[in-house]
């Protein structure tokens, strides 16, 4: 069952959910530690870059992973591999419009699999916590909504994994505004990082002019799209979160359908999200597209051809 994100993970007080499951917090900590001393990582002919994150979800991996394969278009035969989870079509759905995919249960499968196909790089979207793949350059991503939240790992709070593990990592991507006291932070495990911001810029707000808007999304942070909409002058009347990957019902989707037409708004959703509705036969619901804007692009670009 999927839930939503519990909302003391992102208070800077320390809660009394956040303590009392301090104990689950230290097991899940110790067992991965556990899995990362016993994994033996396998290094491969074909260069890997991780695009990984340590905050569980909605910091931006997938779109930053698609615009690394459009960067390596004539250049070099890159694939993006993504760990099979069956709930979570809508991301290989949204990467196979963009880029080429390998699915596999297993990413070190995956990998070969992608030798195999003579593909002359790997773009792992999601792995920093598999240690059974050499990684010849490490991103990080965080949005500067979340960041690190209360900085608890789970199930005290939202992180996969603590700070300290920036340590692995030669890039650090922020999605959002910028942020200096947030970067000192991270300078403080690792001085040789190199850390880009990155923004979603809405490409088609000509259609959406002069709309009132019900919006929802069931992906990692939906208030982040909801924030994208109203910091672009759009008048979002309603809004309606979803947990990530929801598996959205028909009945669910038309009712929103009529909700919006009965109150004279248009409803809106995430690209991701359309691909799910997509499938359940309603094609005709409109999507936000965006583009991924790098800042100092040329730079982060330049620094990722050192590793491949």
């Amino acid at each position: 069952m999927k839930i939503l994100k519990p909302k003391f993970w992102q208070s800077n007080k320390i809660s009394f959910f956040a303590i009392i499951l301090f104990p689950f917090t230290f097991l899940f900590s110790f067992a991965l530690l556990i899995k990362r001393k016993l994994s033996i990582s396998n290094k491969f002919k074909i260069p890997i870059i991780c695009v990984g994150n340590i905050f569980v979800g909605g910091t931006g991996k997938t779109p930053l992973s698609i615009e690394i394969a459009k960067s390596m278009r004539g250049k070099k035969k890159s694939v993006i591999i993504k760990k099979f989870y069956k709930n979570h079509a809508d991301e290989h759905n949204l990467i196979k419009h963009h880029s080429n995919l390998i699915l596999g249960v297993n990413r070190k499968r995956a990998v070969e699999q992608a030798e195999e196909l003579n593909y002359d790089l790997a773009i792992l979207d999601d792995g920093f916590q598999d240690y059974s793949l050499k990684k010849d350059l490490n991103i990080l991503c965080f949005n500067s909504n979340q960041l690190i939240g209360n900085g608890f790992t789970l199930p005290s709070g939202p992180l996969r994994e603590n700070l300290n593990s920036v340590k692995r990592a030669e890039i650090i991507i922020i999605n959002g505004d910028k942020n200096e006291k947030f970067e000192k932070k991270l300078l403080k495990f690792s001085k040789n990082i190199k850390i880009f911001y990155t923004k979603y810029i809405p490409v088609d707000l000509d259609k959406l002019e002069n709309k009132k808007i019900l919006a929802f999304a069931g992906i990692g942070n939906p208030e982040n799209f909801f924030d994208l909409l109203v910091k672009n002058g759009i008048e979002v009347e309603k809004n309606l979160t979803f947990p990530d990957h929801y598996n959205y019902k028909k009945s669910e989707i038309q009712k929103i359908i009529d909700y919006a037409k009965d109150k004279d708004l248009k409803a809106l959703t995430t690209e991701k999200d359309y691909y799910r509705l997509k499938e359940l036969g309603f094609s005709n619901v409109e999507y936000l597209k965006v583009k991924l804007k790098i800042e100092k692009e040329d730079e982060f670009f330049n620094e990722i051809f050192k590793y491949v």
